[in-house]
């Protein structure tokens, strides 16, 4: 039997903790951080959701609390450490689900999107170089006020080359996107040696299911360019999910 508990903070329910009856105790908290996909606030279920259901269904895991700290529009440039508010409220969310149940601390990240864009959301378009400075700083700093942690990073998902809302991403935004892929595996082979087991390489797969799937997984919007695709169905947000729990799975067995 699983049960889900609502618990709300900063004004808005955004924790949650799902509980089941399996043996043994192992307990892990996540902070999801992300963007419009990862918020999924016009789903009845997010990507956070989904993976948290997941995740509950796999071997040695019982207790799980949550927080989907994703926000539209966001880039790594509005989650910088530096840039106060949006890092300090993530932290804040590991705090407080670390004091609801201490267990593993797990940060899943997905940006990339909106940082793709040629103009509209903060700092875009980021180079490939700058996007992976940004991760590291996010990463530096989750590591050092949170020396157990672990942080998994996946890939954006895809959109179509003809995405143009109320910011202007086209082409040359999914071919830039797809740069990010490789500055993403440099930030994780940085901490191989300075901190082994600490930061993973997430989904993979998304991106590429996506682009051949995305007539059934997203949502038609209509744009400047015409028809766009950009944002998952419920459907796509389920498998979205899944994935994410593979990954973050993956890497909470790695002690």
């Amino acid at each position: 039997m699983v049960s889900l508990v609502f618990v709300a903070m900063l004004g808005r329910p955004v924790q949650k903790e799902l509980i089941s009856e399996k043996d043994p105790a192992t307990a892990i908290n996540v902070i999801f951080i992300g963007d419009s996909i990862t918020e999924g606030s016009n789903l009845p279920q997010s990507p956070p959701v989904a993976a948290a259901g997941f995740l509950l269904k796999k071997p040695g895991i019982n207790r799980l609390n949550f927080s989907n700290q994703g926000h539209s529009g966001f880039t790594t440039v509005n989650f910088l450490p530096s840039q106060g508010d949006t890092f300090k409220e993530a932290e804040l969310a590991a705090d407080s689900l670390q004091k609801l149940n201490e267990g593993v601390l797990v940060f899943s990240i997905m940006l990339g999107t909106n940082d793709s864009a040629m103009d509209g959301p903060l700092g875009s378009p980021v180079s490939p170089e700058q996007y992976r400075q940004n991760l590291l700083a996010i990463c530096d700093r989750l590591i050092h006020d949170y020396p157990r942690c672990k942080i998994v990073i996946h890939r954006a998902t895809w959109y179509s080359p003809n995405t143009y809302n109320g910011s202007r991403y086209l082409a040359d935004g999914l071919a830039r996107l797809q740069l990010y892929f490789s500055e993403i595996d440099k930030v994780i082979a940085s901490y191989r040696q300075t901190h082994p087991r600490q930061v993973f390489r997430g989904d993979q797969q998304a991106f590429h299911f996506f682009k051949k799937n995305y007539r059934a997984c997203f949502v038609a919007e209509t744009g400047k360019e015409g028809t766009f695709f950009l944002h998952p169905n419920a459907e796509g947000a389920k498998i979205l999910g899944r994935f994410w729990a593979d990954a973050i799975y993956k890497a909470t067995r790695k002690f």
